[in-house]
């Protein structure tokens, strides 16, 4: 390997990624102090959701699609990304699939809100997707998408509240 340059991962990718903010999290930004905010203020710009007195840092929706149609088509599946990526308000930055043989689909859909992914395995009529969205997303809209996209009625969702219990009363004060 003489003469060849490693590169730093995340760093000038023409995918647009950007180096990992590495600053220390001690009340210091590039040596300015910042300013205590209330966690639980709900004008805060920093994408975490605030409901029933609770914080989190988003909704991740566990989604099961049973006897459904289609999960080998990989444009079918990109469609329902985009779908569900509008209709849930959410931002789309990119899409990742990718078809195996003789069967199945696994992808990504990257969101500034985080992320939907899929593993399927088509021979059952099975979808295993993650549905993952901070701030004002709405992802529970993604699960009539997904019933409509792969023509069945059977889809099974559990809720996650990602980061619930992290940030208290206690630690906001």
């Amino acid at each position: 390997m003489s003469g060849s340059n490693l590169f730093q991962l995340g760093i000038g990718l023409e995918t647009g990624a950007q180096a990992e903010d590495t600053r220390i999290s001690d009340g210091a930004i590039g040596g300015q102090e910042t300013a205590e905010r209330d966690l639980f203020d709900e004008s805060r710009d920093d994408h975490f959701i605030r409901r029933e007195g609770k914080v989190f840092a988003g909704t991740h929706l566990i989604i099961e699609v049973v006897n459904g149609h289609g999960l080998d088509d990989e444009a079918r599946i990109q469609q329902a990304f985009r779908d569900s990526v509008e209709i849930c308000g959410a931002t789309l930055l990119h899409i990742h699939t990718h078809k195996f043989s003789p069967q199945g689909v696994s992808g990504v859909a990257v969101l500034a809100e985080s992320h939907i992914s899929v593993h399927t395995w088509p021979e059952i009529g099975y979808g295993a997707f993650d549905v993952f969205m901070c701030g004002d997303a709405e992802p529970w809209r993604a699960v009539d998408v997904l019933k409509k996209a792969f023509h069945t009625d059977d889809v099974r969702v559990k809720e996650l509240l990602r980061g619930d219990g992290l940030v208290t009363d206690t630690v906001a004060a």
